[in-house]
């Protein structure tokens, strides 16, 4: 079962990001096999007061417009010149809380993602926010999709105790100055997929 807009449009990213862990990814292809994995690894982005947001200062640009959208809607955009990045918009219109997925433990169209990722093994398919982008099949085309639409939802999952939750500072974010070392990443402990320890 799709998880509600109610589920998206709370106000408390971090309390969001924390129950993603653990829901289900899934984004089937055009034939409708479905492709998905087990998200184990998420980070929450707070905009406008963040610097590490896209969104910090309340800039609005064509690429982060989608932030201010309607929580339950993707959020896609392109990083490095190379890799496409995966975001869950949270909260109401007009205030721009994002999730960026940083890894999934691949259940379901393993067949496609390996071929997705030629050469890789089990582990590196989708530890990653650019590697599972490429395994599942997420482009820019899904930016701005509605997650309760039929091109890429998430779905209940599994149920994690909170003793299985570790925390700790977002990655790649050196320039963000005081906000760099927030605690506002969150991934499931001891899973083999989750991108960095």
């Amino acid at each position: 079962m799709k998880l509600p807009r109610e589920f998206y449009t709370r106000s408390d990213v971090l309390k969001v990001a924390r129950d993603l862990l653990c829901r289900k990814l899934v984004v089937p292809t055009r034939s409708g096999k479905r492709v998905a994995g087990i998200i184990v690894e998420t980070e929450a982005y707070r905009g406008p007061e963040d610097r590490a947001s896209h969104a910090w200062n309340g800039r609005r640009t064509n690429r982060t417009e989608t932030m201010y959208g309607l929580g339950g809607t993707a959020y896609v955009y392109f990083v490095y010149g190379m890799y496409n990045q995966f975001n869950v918009v949270t909260n109401v219109e007009n205030i721009p809380h994002a999730i960026l997925i940083r890894a999934l433990e691949p259940i379901e169209g393993l067949d496609i993602m390996r071929r997705r990722r030629k050469g890789r093994s089990e582990y590196e398919l989708t530890s990653g926010p650019g590697r599972l982008c490429i395994a599942m099949g997420i482009d820019r085309g899904l930016d701005k999709a509605d997650l309760l639409g039929d091109r890429v939802w998430i779905e209940e999952g599994l149920s994690v105790s909170p003793r299985k939750i570790a925390r700790g500072p977002r990655i790649g974010i050196d320039y963000a100055e005081n906000w760099k070392d927030k605690p506002w990443r969150f991934w499931v402990k001891d899973n083999p997929f989750v991108s960095r320890k």
